[in-house]
């Protein structure tokens, strides 16, 4: 069985987000990341797939290509086995409760998909997007994110007026702010986290309860700022010492 012209259609245009919105599906690739949201009981809407993949869906569900067909619809340098349509979840609720990351504009897909396996690492059920962070369903961030998608629920809303209603301490990351490794973390809040160019916009800042920093330690005091993503390791990694 080959890849047909509509599938073929269908599978270039989910690289957009309007047409991922529009299908309602997004595209995952890879034996790890495709099992992981079987197993996740995310529903696959078609699996193209080589003959060595093995798995238990429905046939009627499957279409068997070669590995040159394969490599013709994939991103990766190097496909493996399989690429899968799965069909986007329903939105859950946010539950006000834990400790939460929040996302101020994030732009990289990769910096979200790290973000997205740093929350699942560290135990955080919940992960608030603005509404102009890159798309979690675009295929990077899958990619990125290696099967981690399939445990943390992400929500995408008005940030400020989020913000505005919730009554657990807000943190941002600002160099001005109080030394991380010596404050006293809450087990509860929720931690913002803002552009890679940016930073937190003006108005979230005006928001935050609190504002904490991570020291530089280098003797050559050169280096501006970390990336967003090393920068939610390390503060989430202060923030999970007082869980226990």
């Amino acid at each position: 069985m080959s890849i047909s012209k509509n599938q073929l259609k269908l599978i270039t245009s989910l690289s957009q987000k309007k047409y991922r919105q529009q299908h309602n599906l997004f595209i995952a690739e890879g034996i790890k990341v495709v099992n992981e949201l079987l197993n996740a009981a995310f529903e696959a809407e078609t699996l193209f797939c080589t003959d060595d993949f093995e798995t238990r869906i429905s046939e009627d569900k499957i279409t068997r290509i070669s590995k040159i067909e394969l490599k013709k619809i994939s991103t990766l340098k190097s496909p493996n086995q399989v690429l899968g349509l799965f069909q986007i979840p329903e939105q859950k609720t946010v539950k006000n409760s834990g400790l939460i990351v929040a996302l101020d504009t994030i732009n990289d897909p990769g910096n979200l998909g790290t973000i997205i396996r740093l929350c699942d690492w560290f135990g955080v059920a919940q992960l608030i997007c603005s509404k102009d962070t890159v798309d979690c369903y675009n295929q990077k961030v899958v990619q990125a994110s290696m099967g981690s998608l399939t445990r943390i629920s992400i929500h995408y809303t008005d940030l400020e007026n989020y913000l505005n209603e919730t009554n657990l301490p807000t943190f941002i990351a600002d160099m001005d702010g109080e030394n991380v490794y010596q404050t006293n973390l809450p087990k509860e809040g929720i931690l913002i986290m803002g552009n890679e160019a940016n930073g937190v916009s003006e108005e979230i800042i005006n928001l935050a309860t609190h504002q904490i920093s991570i020291p530089r330690f280098g003797d050559v005091q050169e280096t501006e700022s970390l990336n967003v993503a090393t920068a939610t390791a390390i503060l989430l990694s202060e923030f999970s010492r007082f869980k226990v």
